[in-house]
């Protein structure tokens, strides 16, 4: 459950701009969503062989070239499907909750 949460929220964050490793996990911590590099590289990776993400390297003034990843088109189209889903999952628990 976790790990199809933490994709989702990677794929909001993506949605907004383009953004470096290090800015993804420091706006997931801001969320109070605690992410180590460890976990972060290998599901980015995997969402970029999944075409759902691309990256461009940017040139950086504080050292080497940073990897900065975009949402493609094929991820905001299973971004819209996550979000129904989640919308879904959303509305059973609060069913449940209230009744």
């Amino acid at each position: 459950m976790r790990k199809g949460t933490l994709e989702y929220c990677i794929l909001l964050l993506l949605k907004k701009e383009p953004a470096y490793t290090s800015d993804i996990i420091q706006k997931l911590q801001e969320a109070r969503l605690i992410v180590v590099e460890g976990t972060l590289y290998p599901l980015l990776t995997r969402l970029k062989n999944s075409e759902l993400l691309s990256y461009q390297w940017i040139e950086s003034t504080q050292g080497p070239p940073r990897k900065y990843y975009r949402l493609t088109g094929k991820g905001e189209v299973f971004l819209g499907e996550l979000e129904v889903s989640w919308q879904e999952l959303n509305d059973t628990i609060n069913h449940i909750r209230n009744n």
